[in-house]
């Protein structure tokens, strides 16, 4: 498919919007359509995207033989369902996060994908923040040592209104509270920079909104590497304080506040303070949007989206596949299990 230009399509324009954004902007695809059953927000997409098709039917939407690619941007426990109907009909998906809110549903859409031959990416799209990569290329070359100890801390907030739309803060939809639905990221990156879990335990609970799901958790998360990671979450922090990632080994320290590096102390260095002065210099300024209390004003999804469209032109999987980010909801729903039975729960 070189030089080919992808038909594009978006469900739920909710951060569905962020999508079309991206979609509408890259020049190797046309976004196509949007679909939602909320009047308002097509219209208010086809004042924003010129030329755009609307759609109210999903199943209409499969339909259509100018779309290649459908974004999945519904409620997180609709994921896997709309995901394996678009597959079948014969279009690659990129899904939101979490790829859905259980193992089980999630692996229908890699098996989907894997059966009809075409791709399903999903969105983890903090891994492309600016700081991670040299934070991932120093752990993955060893410059930490043997790892010791993580600390992961998302001190967010979310007003009860946000809570209010029918599927936040449900189980049956949202599969969670301020761990599923804004936590994942960070049990993501967790994973991906600490490896395998081996166990879990935790508590968690509501204290600050009318839901049914949790609005704080606290774990502790062993690795099978031996080190041993805290994992905090909450949507209680008014108004937005923080996503601590920080790593500690036996080779050194790297301190961040979501992009914003704090401290890089690597002993094996040229001149430890002289890096951290450099990697200071270089990312010390970052971006501090994720803990808003909005979360409309999210962004960073245009790497994913141009990733999943040139993994189908150039004939190559997309960045985060299915198998890869079930991790993360199977580390969450570890966390819940552990909180509910006052266990630990061992993977």
């Amino acid at each position: 498919m070189k030089n080919a230009k992808i038909g594009y399509a978006v469900v739920g324009l909710g951060i569905g919007m962020a999508h079309a954004d991206a979609a509408y902007e890259y020049d190797r695809c046309e976004l196509v359509a949007v679909c939602d059953i909320n009047k308002e927000r097509l219209e208010k997409a086809a004042e924003k995207y010129e030329g755009v098709k609307l759609y109210e039917s999903f199943d209409e939407l499969i339909c259509d033989s100018e779309v290649d690619i459908i974004s999945i941007c519904l409620p997180s426990g609709m994921h896997a369902e709309f995901a394996v109907k678009a597959l079948e009909a014969g279009k690659h998906v990129l899904v939101e996060k979490p790829v859905d809110i259980t193992v089980e549903a999630a692996m229908k859409i890699d098996e989907c994908a894997r059966r009809t031959g075409l791709k399903a990416g999903v969105i983890h799209q903090n891994r492309n923040n600016a700081l991670m990569k040299p934070i991932k290329e120093a752990v993955d070359a060893g410059r930490l040592g043997k790892m010791v100890l993580g600390t992961f801390a998302v001190k967010w907030y979310r007003e009860q209104h946000y809570y209010d739309n029918g599927w936040h803060g449900t189980w049956g939809m949202d599969g969670g509270g301020s761990l599923m639905n804004q936590a994942v990221h960070t049990v993501d990156l967790m994973q991906w920079l600490m490896g395998e879990v081996e166990s879990v335990t935790s508590k968690m609970g509501i204290y600050g909104h009318d839901i049914e799901t949790e609005d704080m958790t606290a774990s502790v998360i062993t690795f099978k590497s031996g080190a041993t990671a805290t994992f905090v979450s909450t949507t209680c922090a008014y108004p937005g304080i923080s996503t601590e990632i920080c790593l500690y080994g036996t080779g050194g320290s790297i301190e961040a506040d979501a992009d914003v590096l704090k401290t890089w102390k690597l002993t094996d260095s040229w001149d430890i303070d002289e890096e951290e002065a450099e990697m200071l210099e270089k990312y010390g300024g970052g971006n501090h949007g994720a803990e808003m209390s909005d979360p409309m004003l999210v962004s960073g999804h245009k790497s994913m989206i141009i990733d999943m469209v040139d993994a189908v032109i150039d004939g190559r999987d997309p960045q985060i596949s299915v198998s890869e980010a079930v991790k993360s909801v199977h580390i969450v729903n570890a966390v819940y299990e552990s909180a509910r039975s006052g266990k630990t729960v061992t993977f």
